[in-house]
């Protein structure tokens, strides 16, 4: 997600933008309407002319994000060897959590906190992943023993396990977990054990 100043964004984007950040840092219910508009210096008549309710901003950021995901996977070349195309979809994913910890606090949240936004938002990703799985699969079979039916899961539990656990990582580990490189030798193992498997078959 690029880095906008904020005088540079509209009102609506503004109270976008700092609702992801105050949703992500204290959740959804502890957050008013009036603490949103304070954190984006606008009035809380705006925040209801733009979004009516609270769920309704809520439902805002959540497609903000979800967008900004999207966007990104669609730049992608396709046209490339799948080996190329996996490795460009895992350094998207990797650059775009790890850049900005209020996208990855908000996904956390709403995640974590489940409901019917956390099951709608896990929902529209794993879509998303299963999307990318078809188009994969139409140059490349899936190997031998493969279960499609929890190959999104699977991809989704890899992009999304660091980011659910960050909190409890990175106190036991030696480095920043979304620094750029232990995300790009992070992103490149995960890309090998999607194409390669982990271990050797049995002879």
């Amino acid at each position: 997600m690029c880095a906008v100043a904020a005088g540079d964004l509209t009102g609506k984007a503004r109270l976008r933008q700092a609702a992801l950040r105050l949703f992500a840092r204290d959740g959804f219910d502890a957050v008013s309407i009036r603490a949103v508009a304070a954190e984006a210096g606008v009035s809380y008549a705006l925040v209801r002319h733009h979004f009516g309710t609270k769920a309704g901003l809520r439902r805002e950021v959540d497609d903000h994000v979800l967008r900004t995901l999207a966007e990104a996977m669609g730049e992608l070349d396709r046209d490339r060897p799948l080996d190329d195309v996996v490795a460009a979809i895992g350094t998207v994913s990797a650059r775009m959590f790890g850049a900005d910890p209020h996208l990855r606090g908000y996904l956390r949240r709403v995640l974590m906190e489940g409901g019917e936004a956390g099951a709608a938002v896990f929902s529209r990703l794993l879509d998303g992943t299963r999307r990318e799985l078809d188009r994969l699969g139409a140059e490349r079979s899936p190997r031998a023993g493969a279960d499609p039916e929890w190959a999104p899961y699977q991809v989704l539990f890899l992009i999304l396990g660091p980011l659910l656990l960050e909190p409890v990582i990175q106190p036991v580990a030696d480095t920043d977990v979304f620094d750029p490189p232990v995300l790009a030798r992070r992103s490149a193992a995960n890309q090998q054990l999607l194409l390669n498997g982990l271990f050797r078959a049995e002879p």
